[in-house]
């Protein structure tokens, strides 16, 4: 049984075999479609059409990582009814006798080089290079990639982020003078995200820009005050202190935890924790259309990730699912999110590019890279369309930086202009069971008597004007309009816990523990040895890095 294709999956089918085939012209072709358009079933199926007419022997799909690489393989045996084998570096000897098409990594590809060039020399391979702005030219990947499959009988090249981001070139793809993909254009199918949303395929993105204003207590009563829109502005006296230009930078700030004065629960009054609340609600609100929605935190690190699943925790009541590389089993932990109805993950590196969650809605946006192309491909990750009856909207919340809200614009320029217009509160909601609309204030289903759930309700605040309770999230007061922006208060030594990683240490656990324990002895050296300029140098520095230090001046 043939599997059904959306319109553009058999217009690019049509267009690769021509190109590839009759015409006989290159043997690369181009896909370049919106994240979540439907990228992998349109590959799948040129690969199936290139078996049926004894073109191809065997295919290889390379994928950026391991859960993407195990989608590609149930795809595949989904679309054409054969099986793939994952096989990473470790198995180059084997793969030229398993006689089966492959996937693997990128990463890979290096460990695999000649064993992949023997199977492309003794069979007609079919090479699919999934997320193909990964194998720079000049790159380690690249050079793999191109050594890799030098004499493969075609490549099938897909990608949604057609431009790196630091100019780099792709392998056997040209460029303009402007740096993007400048291939043929008969050998190109192009599906924009605007397209895709105008046709069904992706569900239009409302960007929330979230504001803050914070200001950074000093030694001696300074103070110094930033925001989004409103770089640290600081007296020549703190110009000269190292480092603190990039620890009082709004970006930074947004992405250093705050806690309570014990040290170790997350402050509900602090910037994390409005983010958190705005999508709280709005997954909630999203929930009454499509009942199993889930929202996904992108964190910069491993600490920022468990401050973020603390402070859910605490305002939701349920602890998110939690995954990051030194996490065991995090592939099983996607899986088990993307089948179940828990409200959120939580990922540093780990759902991104080619990670398929279509029940994903709301995304809280703390990035560690601020490119735009992990930029487009984190909104890739809750465009995802459930499917003909799913009428939702996706929602991005993101601290207000000039450089996230100039993506966010040239991603909205591309949307068709009735989807701009952000969608109204829901007016009925759907039963997850029997898919029935009910009306919100029903506690049960009307058709099948299933209980809702009570949801999460969002902490609310007073203005100080008028007293009036507004969500926590908001900027203004429904009441009176009064501004209910609030600033946020962070030490010095809140800022530079952070800091330190910034400023180039990157302190493992042993060292920090080290750190803290010198400290004292540390300090009382330098006070007594009565150096301004050291007194001064050890204000910046969090006792964390005094094992770094410490080492650092006791080398010959």
């Amino acid at each position: 049984m043939k599997t059904m294709l959306r319109p553009w999956q058999s217009d690019a089918l049509e267009k690769a075999l021509r190109w590839l085939v009759v015409e006989r012209q290159d043997r690369h072709f181009l896909i370049n479609a919106a994240p979540g358009a439907g990228k992998t079933r349109a590959a799948c199926a040129i690969a199936e059409a290139l078996i049926d007419r004894d073109e191809v022997d065997r295919v290889v799909v390379i994928a950026p990582r391991a859960e993407v690489v195990n989608q590609w393989a149930d795809d595949f045996r989904l679309v054409t009814g054969r099986h793939m084998t994952k096989v990473t570096g470790r198995d180059h000897r084997d793969i030229g006798s398993l006689g089966m098409d492959l996937c693997a990594t990128w990463a890979a590809v290096q460990g695999l080089l000649d064993a992949l060039q023997a199977v492309c020399r003794s069979a007609r391979v079919l090479v699919i290079c999934d997320e193909h702005h990964h194998a720079a030219v000049e790159a380690a990947w690249g050079i793999g990639t191109d050594g890799a499959f030098s004499e493969a009988a075609f490549a099938l090249i897909l990608t949604g982020t057609p431009i790196r981001t630091d100019g780099a070139h792709s392998v056997w793809l040209a460029y303009d003078d402007a740096g993007a993909i400048d291939h043929p254009e008969e050998g190109t199918f192009t599906l924009t995200y605007g397209e895709a949303v105008d046709l069904g395929y992706c569900r239009p993105v409302v960007f929330h820009r979230h504001e803050g204003k914070f200001t950074v207590d000093l030694e001696g009563g300074d103070e110094i005050r930033v925001s989004g829109h409103k770089p640290a502005e600081l007296k020549p006296e703190h110009k000269r202190l190292p480092g603190l230009q990039r620890v009082v930078d709004f970006y930074h700030l947004a992405c250093t935890p705050l806690y309570e004065q014990n040290g170790s629960t997350p402050h509900l009054n602090g910037y994390q924790a409005t983010m958190i609340d705005w999508a709280s609600a709005k997954l909630s609100g999203l929930r009454h259309r499509m009942p199993e929605a889930g929202g996904l935190v992108i964190a910069p690190n491993i600490p920022m990730a468990e401050y973020m699943a603390m402070l859910l925790e605490l305002i939701e009541g349920e602890r998110p699912i939690v995954v990051h590389s030194q996490m065991p089993n995090a592939g099983a932990k996607i899986k088990a999110f993307r089948h179940t109805d828990k409200r959120w993950i939580v990922s540093v590196a780990m759902v991104s590019e080619g990670v398929d969650i279509k029940r994903l809605r709301v995304l809280v946006y703390l990035p560690s890279p601020s490119t735009e192309l992990a930029f487009r491909q984190a909104i890739g990750r809750v465009v995802r369309s459930a499917g003909p009856d799913d009428d939702t909207r996706a929602y991005i919340v993101m601290p207000r930086l000039e450089i996230f809200e100039a993506y966010a614009r040239r991603v909205e320029a591309e949307m068709p202009a009735a989807t701009q217009i952000p969608e109204g509160s829901p007016r009925m909601k759907r039963c997850p069971v029997c898919r029935a609309e009910n009306d919100l204030s029903c506690t049960s289903c009307n058709n099948c008597e299933h209980q809702f759930p009570s949801g999460c309700q969002p902490r609310v605040q007073s203005c100080p004007s008028c007293a009036a309770l507004n969500p926590r999230s908001a900027d203004s007061c429904d009441g009176c309009g009064a501004s209910l922006q609030a600033t946020y208060v962070v030490t010095l030594d809140e800022a530079l816990r952070t800091g330190a990683i910034v400023r180039g240490m990157d302190l493992s656990e042993d060292e920090v523990r080290l750190g803290e324990e010198l400290a004292p002895h540390v300090r009382a050296g330098i006070l007594a040895s009565g150096d301004a300029y050291l007194v001064r140098f050890l204000k910046l520095l969090p006792e964390e890095s005094f094992a770094r230090l410490k080492g650092i001046l006791d080398r010959p």
